[in-house]
């Protein structure tokens, strides 16, 4: 169904299935474009559009405390990404439940908080039918209820280039449709949110009008010393020509990018890193002290509301 662009995430999580154990990270990326290497930083963010939100990635098992921290978490993080073996386990009753108590939490905006299910899809290299059906496990009311339990996807490993006659993003575009198409089957009320994760600037193919393929971008997902030193690239979209630039163009309401960013060292440089997402340009953002292999499997060192609640002051 027709919908404006609303609020949001992470990297590939090879979760067994016999135990949450943390895993592997999808750390290849794209190469950069071919055009000027870096465009200048984004100006600071006026006014007149929506303030900084938080986006957290839960890789954790559905009775992980970390989720059940999170659902009491006042102001609520706007989006909590669930990776159920990495995406691909049975989203059963424990994580429809766990699901409903994160989405009856209320965030700093006054609205609910948004529950995505994890989908991998290898840059595009994923069969599509095995994406649909990652995406089926979250939206088919697999307990017969007849409800949705999700309020859309998010698509990890991402491409971040329009391949051959824009092909590649015309295969995310099609995932799109697809979760828009099975949530209005089941629930043509709810607002779906889709979520691309390329780790790294796009390419605006994927924003232009009649051809997005997401609501929101992960457009930064890496260390905090790379986001403060040399690794962001300059921009949340990119072209070959033009290079890195903001996309504000693309986004009147200041909701369509995301920052994640970990290895953070201590709340003061955690407030830092969203004053900075913000001024980037993003409308989410989230920042963990966790480390690498899998920074998104427990909560970071600060309480999930100190935050929260900061996000809530910017803007």
């Amino acid at each position: 169904m027709p919908r404006a662009v609303k609020a949001l995430f992470a990297i590939l999580v090879t979760a067994l299935l016999a135990a949450p154990a943390p895993v592997v990270t999808a750390s290849a990326r794209d190469a950069p474009p071919s055009g000027p290497a870096r465009a200048p930083a984004a100006a600071p963010r006026t006014s007149g559009v929506r303030g900084l939100e938080i986006a957290v990635p839960a890789y954790v098992w559905a009775d992980d405390p970390e989720l059940a921290d999170l659902a009491a978490t006042r102001p609520a993080p706007s989006v909590v990404v669930l990776n159920p073996g990495n995406g691909d386990a049975p989203f059963d009753a424990s994580w429809r439940a766990r699901a409903d108590a994160l989405r009856r939490a209320t965030t700093a905006t006054g609205e609910n908080t948004k529950v995505l299910g994890y989908v991998h899809t290898d840059h595009g290299n994923r069969p599509l039918a095995e994406v649909k059906a990652s995406v089926d496990n979250y939206l088919g009311p697999a307990d017969g209820d007849g409800r949705l339990h999700v309020d859309g996807i998010f698509f990890d490993v991402v491409s971040r280039d329009c391949g051959p006659g824009n092909a590649t993003r015309d295969h995310y575009a099609e995932l799109r449709r697809y979760v828009q198409a099975a949530m209005d089957a089941v629930d043509p009320t709810v607002d779906e949110l889709v979520v691309d994760n390329p780790g790294t600037a796009i390419a605006d193919c994927y924003l232009e009008p009649g051809h997005r393929t997401a609501d929101v971008f992960v457009t930064y997902e890496d260390t905090y010393a790379a986001y403060t030193g040399g690794g962001w690239l300059g921009g949340n979209v990119f072209d070959t020509v033009g290079g890195y630039r903001a996309g504000a163009e693309f986004d009147p309401s200041g909701t369509a990018f995301c920052h994640l960013v970990h290895e953070v060292p201590d709340a003061a440089a955690m407030r830092a890193t969203l004053q900075t997402a913000f001024t980037r340009g993003a409308g989410f953002a989230y920042a963990t002290s966790r480390t690498m292999p899998n920074p998104w499997n427990a909560a970071p060192a600060w309480p999930y509301r100190a935050q929260t609640a900061y996000a809530a002051t910017l803007g």
